[in-house]
């Protein structure tokens, strides 16, 4: 369970894709290790051992920069966020849940799981189409840039557990 929100020594995430989160026992390391300054401490939580004890930190910022990764890595979700959760064929918004990966040539003919060949697909879509190789998507399907996807994901609503994060999510 993450309950710390890790910013980079800049106050951005360290990461969008997923959201940089930490557990709540990294966060004490991080600041017993003097590697993190606490930004905002959770209410009424308070962890305990014989000698000591502490509030538990939901706002860490690194002390020393991060530089963060930018290769994009192949994934369903990577496909879906590039997709803005639309069907290649139909073009109607989905729920993450109702996003299926269809391989736009099919992997019964060769066709390869990677960004160029593969598109968001609504169920009836992707069943529809089959092995069909002449049903094509409305675009041209493409590997994204990491810039893309985290500019894709800032525009979408954030499921947050704790309010304060949202002042370090804009």
């Amino acid at each position: 369970m993450s309950d710390t929100l890790l910013l980079n020594a800049d106050g951005a995430p360290v990461s969008f894709l997923p959201l940089s989160t930490i557990t709540w026992q990294d966060a004490i390391k991080y600041m017993v290790l003097d590697k993190a300054t606490v930004l905002a401490w959770h209410d009424n939580w308070i962890v305990r051992s014989a000698r000591w004890e502490t509030a538990v930190p939901s706002i860490v910022i690194l002390k020393e920069y991060m530089k963060p990764k930018i290769n994009i890595r192949f994934s369903k979700s990577n496909v879906f966020l590039r997709d803005n959760y639309h069907c290649a064929y139909c073009g109607c918004n989905l729920e993450k849940k109702h996003c299926t990966l269809d391989h736009v040539l099919p992997v019964s003919l060769g066709g390869k799981t990677t960004f160029e060949n593969c598109v968001t697909a609504c169920g009836p879509c992707n069943a529809g189409k089959g092995n069909n190789k002449k049903i094509v998507p409305k675009f041209k399907p493409h590997k994204p840039t990491f810039y893309e996807l985290v500019n894709k994901r800032k525009a979408m609503p954030f499921q947050i557990k704790h309010a304060e994060w949202l002042e370090y999510l804009q």
